[in-house]
């Protein structure tokens, strides 16, 4: 079947139905779920076929059915060659670094990433022998002020996680490739629809599934894309980790999926319309969201994304208090620790991060007393807003 172009931004939802139609194994619309953990082995020739790198019909820990499916759709998207899932987004993390690093390597990470990738730059990685460097992601002459000799992967989160500041990919890609270092995108917030770092020259996109992939708050897995060289050298050291992703749960993700773009496009409105009407309020001291034209980064958002995400992050006159005051007033939004669902969720990163970082780097990354994380579901715009300004009242 010829699919549209990927450049036809109205095309995702086709390509996303259809990516994986030859990867069908009989007539069923809904792709069936492969529970087993063993295939029959029906001779020495078939062994070779089935158990080599990738292989989805051998041993689950080296790779199941229904998640190759799940790998071949977001590769698809992401317009990389081939994939693999794992059991969480920072199995996928782990396991990547891990594969691309060894004592006596440096790698390059941001100031402002997801607690648990700052938290394996920071402090696992040393303990291996891994030296590291984190610098302010806004300024490409940091990147490359930063890299070594040694340095040998470069790890990008953009937008971040939680104050939204923009990586220029494409610029800090070049440096890399110039120096023949690897770079590693977490687009987890951004999602495909709304951003396709290998476009703009990242050898290596991570997702956490469980977030806007899945969609519905019911499942856990992560995920990367790439070359099929790069993936298997992942590959390789999964088989030893272990962090595969459960079939059900690469199940969930692959009928979650398939409503990625219709689900993101309500998110984006949802966020942009909040953020617009806080920008103002008077109880709200600053809004980070980059679809704002007054972020200090919105040009190079519009220009290397297509839709500004479903996340937002606003800092509160009142400070601590006046958030635990609206988290509580909050009819609609959920008080929880996750993001990217059908339903709007909220945290505090103050209580979030303050519980797992030390107190200097969370007052480096940022992060204020009264600062609200607010990952936009997909409610009616109206209510949502509506409901945020009776909780600010």
């Amino acid at each position: 079947m010829s699919f549209p172009n990927h450049n036809d931004r109205h095309a995702w939802t086709t390509r996303l139905l259809n990516a994986d139609n030859d990867l069908a194994e009989d007539l069923s619309v809904s792709p069936p779920l492969h529970q087993s953990v063993n295939y029959a082995v029906l001779s020495e020739e078939h062994l070779d076929e089935i158990s080599g790198p990738l292989g989805s019909h051998y041993y689950t820990r080296r790779g199941n059915p229904t998640g190759a499916r799940l790998a071949k759709v977001v590769a698809d998207l992401e317009g990389a060659e081939t994939g693999m899932v794992f059991a969480s987004g920072m199995g996928a993390i782990a396991t990547t670094l891990m594969a691309f690093l060894k004592s006596g390597d440096h790698v390059v990470g941001q100031k402002n990433h997801y607690i648990g990738i700052t938290e394996m730059i920071d402090r696992i990685l040393p303990d291996y022998g891994v030296e590291q460097s984190r610098v302010d992601q806004r300024s490409v002459d940091a990147f490359a002020a930063a890299i070594r000799p040694n340095t040998k992967l470069i790890v990008l989160e953009s937008p971040s996680n939680p104050l939204m500041h923009v990586t220029d990919l494409k610029a800090v890609c070049d440096i890399a490739r110039a120096r023949g270092i690897v770079t590693l995108c977490d687009n987890t917030l951004a999602t495909p629809i709304n951003q396709r770092p290998i476009e703009l020259g990242v050898d290596i996109v991570m997702h956490s599934v469980t977030k806007y992939i899945g969609g519905h708050h019911d499942l856990l897995a992560g995920c990367i894309v790439s070359s099929r060289p790069l993936v298997e050298k992942v590959w390789n050291l999964s088989m030893v980790t272990g962090a595969i992703a459960a079939p059900f749960n690469s199940w969930l993700a692959l009928r979650g999926i398939r409503t990625l773009e219709l689900r993101v496009r309500q998110q984006n409105r949802n966020a942009l319309a909040i953020a617009e009407r806080l920008e103002h309020h008077p109880a709200v001291l600053k809004v980070f969201y980059p679809g704002l034209p007054t972020h200090a980064q919105h040009r190079l958002a519009a220009e290397q994304m297509s839709g500004f995400g479903g996340l937002l992050t606003f800092d509160l006159k009142g400070g601590y208090g006046a958030g635990q005051s609206f988290i509580q007033k909050l009819r609609l939004a959920r008080h929880a620790s996750s993001l990217g669902g059908v339903s709007s969720t909220l945290v505090q990163p103050a209580t979030l991060f303050g519980g797992r970082l030390p107190s200097k780097l969370v007052e480096e990354q940022g992060i204020t007393p009264g600062l609200i994380r607010f990952a936009a579901g997909i409610e009616n715009t109206e209510d949502l807003v509506a409901d945020i300004e009776q909780a600010l009242g």
